[in-house]
């Protein structure tokens, strides 16, 4: 459950990455486990997609839990089977991750939409919702509108679930005054958008048939003391070409950022967030085909990085754990001891390429 804050009114591929190979051992014990909700092993090819419409990798199973016990007693299983065991286990929620996050090769999917619950409004000085994890956004903005409520931070797009948005801070233009969501959380007891913009373009472009195809969408956060050297090799000299999707840039505080978050930032107070939300036309092998815009992409981080510009990538994409260190800098020292104490044996989030399933060798 969670419940959140209330105000009154590097590398980069050039094509689709699938492994469509699913285990089909889960284990009986598995299989056997009392649950209220249920673990299915057949039609689970919706697990290997994203929003992102890269990378696909097929799960064995998927649970749909209707409890949070569900979930508890799934992970103890799978944990408790110690490194013996390949299993991982992936939390999806609306499916808008990009790079796979979501994801669990031969492993299980929890869908956290099915553990929607009913929503709790507690008014006052200090009012917040308590939701569920799985919940959307938008279904929280309707109704805490009927209490004469609305969240405090939100993200452009509000068809995401509480629980995605919530593990990457969730990032908008009001970050500069309320922080990210993450920021405006009162408490985590379960798993732990001013308008919807971006929802108008996803009604048009499914219409157009262009919503469900590659979106190599590439975040930077850009310190303010660089921004203009960014913009005019970026965009005077990388992004000669129209744009193939929306490009959002709004300045925040990092002040208003919790820093005992596993989320990165530039090191200065003042940062931008430059969002590049391309999307590619299927089979195009022209500028605006998924192999250029992924190139574009590559050169602009490489410009970043060779500017050494202390640029630092939202919701980023690596494959190596050097990558991930160099990324969270003295931060990795902390997320290492986190994951070592809440998730020993790295079962959790396989999709984020960070920790590898520990494995015993006898």
């Amino acid at each position: 459950m969670n419940r959140n804050n209330l105000c009154y009114n590097h590398p980069f591929v050039t094509s689709t990455i699938s492994s469509h190979s699913g285990s089909p051992n889960i284990p009986a014990s598995l299989e056997k486990l009392r649950l209220d909700g249920y673990l299915s092993s057949k039609n689970i090819a919706h697990a290997s997609n994203d929003f992102g419409n890269i990378y696909h990798h097929l799960p064995s199973a998927v649970l749909y839990p209707k409890s949070v016990s569900d979930i508890s007693s799934t992970i103890k299983h799978i944990f408790d089977m110690g490194s013996t065991s390949d299993l991982t286990v992936a939390a999806r929620g609306h499916a808008h991750s990009l790079q796979g996050q979501a994801q669990a090769h031969q492993g299980v999917v929890i869908n956290m939409e099915s553990l929607k619950q009913e929503m709790y409004f507690h008014k006052g000085e200090f009012p917040y919702v308590d939701v569920s994890g799985g919940e959307l956004w938008i279904n929280i903005l309707h109704e805490s509108l009927k209490h004469g409520l609305a969240p405090k931070s939100w993200t452009d797009y509000l068809h995401l679930t509480v629980g995605g948005t919530l593990s990457n801070a969730g990032v908008s233009g009001q970050a500069f005054r309320h922080g990210p969501q993450i920021n405006n959380v009162y408490r985590l007891e379960v798993v732990t958008e001013f308008l919807d913009r971006v929802h108008t373009s996803e009604l048009e472009l499914r219409e157009k048939g262009l919503w469900d195809v590659h979106h190599p969408w590439l975040n930077l956060q850009i310190p303010k003391s660089r921004i203009h050297e960014f913009a005019e090799v970026v965009f005077g000299k990388i992004l000669t070409d129209s744009s193939t999707g929306p490009i959002l840039i709004y300045p925040v505080n990092k002040s208003k950022w919790n820093n005992k978050t596993s989320m990165v930032t530039p090191d200065e107070e003042i940062f931008y967030p430059v969002a590049f939300l391309s999307s590619a036309i299927p089979y195009s092998t022209g500028k605006d085909g998924l192999a250029h815009i992924l190139n574009q992409n590559k050169r602009i981080v490489d410009f970043c990085e060779t500017a050494l510009l202390g640029v630092k990538q939202y919701v980023p994409h690596y494959t190596t754990q050097e990558a991930w260190r160099t990324h969270f800098g003295p931060q990795w020292d902390v997320f290492v001891r986190r994951k070592s104490q809440y998730d020993p044996l790295a079962i959790l989030a396989p999709g984020q390429r960070i920790f590898q399933k520990a494995r015993a060798f006898w």
